[in-house]
């Protein structure tokens, strides 16, 4: 039995189908999807919901994290965690497999051995055709350096508690596991005799990053980051990560709770001093509750006194872009903050930054 995880968040329709579709036509059967939806909006992970349910090897998971930064690693670990036994393999929408990818994957199995696989990459007018796995023209092909697409063998996947996940947004966290799961004395191979998978065009998340605060949750530097957090684990040999409460999702009522306080949040202005004291005074020590805050701009700097006070060198408040308030109250919750149930919103009008965390 092959395991098949798939990660998931407000993706085309057509792309799922896409790959969900070459799986209907596996040689070898022997085969389960769990597709995990990561906080999509609920209008559309109703229509997700309804075409994965229409292929008779998925089970399709809602995650309450829509006001939450993608985490890959937690939406993995939810599923990793569960698993009895055997092999999982961890897919991407973006995939269209070979009829023959399962029953390979399964002649690849080795009991202490993971084994990722080298992938085509379609170009954007590629990924609109419909063609027979053979009868696409593949742009390039990942190398070794490309560890997304592996198959694990769950027992140590588990002894080292899944997938770090200090790694959101994008990138490193498919090469740390890799890194743990060979520091703690398992083999990891790439399959590279032949193209079992196609990769569908989209934008990277390097594309769609902006200087600018923006709805969808981003946070300036990220790739960096995380490749420093990737660093570290080398350097530190490390094996096991994660607390206890590893692949743990806030709930449904956990969000509700959390929405509910946020009409009562206390108002906090973009100052620098207001946001150096609620980040690096107040929020490392917030007591057991619900507790709920909204970031907004001080009005203060655009006033003709403000300005005058300025030209004539005087003391003035000096502030914060909500961009950046954004970038420093964010990644103080990834840091530390991560296994709380929270909420982290920007407003529509990207006028407001709304907080909310349920401390235990």
């Amino acid at each position: 039995m092959l395991q098949i995880i798939y990660p998931y968040r407000q993706r085309e329709l057509q792309r799922i189908k896409q790959s969900l579709d070459s799986l209907l036509s596996q040689t070898n059967t022997n085969f389960k999807v769990y597709f995990v939806d990561y906080g999509s909006e609920f209008s559309h992970s109703k229509e997700v919901k309804s075409l994965v349910d229409t292929y008779n090897f998925t089970i399709y998971t809602y995650h309450y994290t829509k006001h939450q930064p993608w985490n890959k690693s937690r939406a993995l670990n939810n599923i990793i965690k569960t698993l009895d036994n055997g092999y999982c393999f961890v897919a991407d929408v973006d995939m269209i497999f070979r009829n023959d990818f399962v029953a390979l994957a399964i002649q690849l199995q080795q009991p202490e051995t993971a084994v990722y696989f080298k992938v085509g990459f379609l170009d954007k007018a590629e990924t609109q055709k419909k063609e027979n796995f053979s009868g696409y023209n593949i742009s390039f092909e990942s190398t070794a350096e490309a560890t997304g697409l592996t198959m694990f063998p769950v027992k140590p996947l588990q002894q080292i508690r899944g997938f770090d996940e200090f790694y959101h947004f994008w990138g490193s966290e498919d090469t740390d596991v890799h890194v743990r799961l060979k520091n703690a004395g398992y083999k990891v191979q790439f399959y590279e005799d032949d193209i079992l998978m196609l990769h569908q065009w989209h934008k990277t998340y390097r594309q769609k990053e902006t200087k600018e605060l923006s709805q969808e949750l981003q946070l300036s530097h990220i790739v960096r980051l995380n490749f420093q957090h990737l660093q570290t684990a080398i350097k530190e040999k490390k094996t096991i990560v994660n607390d206890i409460y590893w692949g743990q999702i806030i709930t449904k009522q956990q969000e509700k709770q959390c929405l509910e306080a946020l009409k009562h949040s206390r108002h906090i202005p973009n100052v620098k001093e207001a946001i150096d004291h609620f980040v690096f005074i107040e929020l490392p020590h917030l007591k057991s509750g619900t507790h709920a805050f909204k970031f907004i701009e001080d009005q203060t700097n655009k006033t003709l006194k403000y300005k005058a006070k300025k030209v004539l060198k005087k003391r003035v408040d000096t502030y914060y872009s909500l961009k950046e308030v954004n970038d420093i109250v964010l990644l103080y919750i990834i840091g530390s903050y991560r296994n709380y149930p929270y909420i982290f919103k920007v407003s529509k009008d990207t006028s407001n930054i709304e907080f909310s965390i349920i401390i235990a």
